[in-house]
């Protein structure tokens, strides 16, 4: 089985719920998506290009944008705390997570994935 896979497996209630949730609605959203297994979290790939990641944090999981810079949908939504560029849409429950909006700004990251890291 995939590392990455093994990771949110392995996570405890109502984390491991959550991410197979945003695991789901991810590679529905999102064809061409390659998950792996790096910097020790589940992170999505396009081609060779990191997309987002996911991850759980003490009491709530992030799933965070690589080109965050760019995303212009439901910023308000996203915590960027501690952070210069990466943002992420972070969920302490399953019903936090709106479909809706998750797969706009999926649809969102996806438009500008081929621009660069910063703007």
């Amino acid at each position: 089985m995939n590392p990455a896979e093994n990771y949110i497996l392995n996570q405890s209630e109502p984390f491991r719920s959550m991410l197979l949730h945003l695991q789901v609605l991810i590679e529905h959203t999102i064809s061409d998506i390659d998950l792996k297994y790096k910097y020790r979290i589940p992170y999505y790939y396009i081609d060779s290009r990191p997309f987002c990641y996911l991850n759980q944090s003490k009491d709530y999981v992030d799933l965070g944008f690589w080109n965050a810079a760019h995303l212009t949908l439901h910023r308000e939504l996203m915590v960027k705390e501690g952070r210069k560029i990466i943002r992420s849409l972070r969920y302490k429950t399953l019903e936090e997570i709106n479909d809706t909006v998750l797969i706009e700004v999926l649809q969102d990251a996806y438009s500008v994935r081929d621009n660069k890291f910063y703007k």
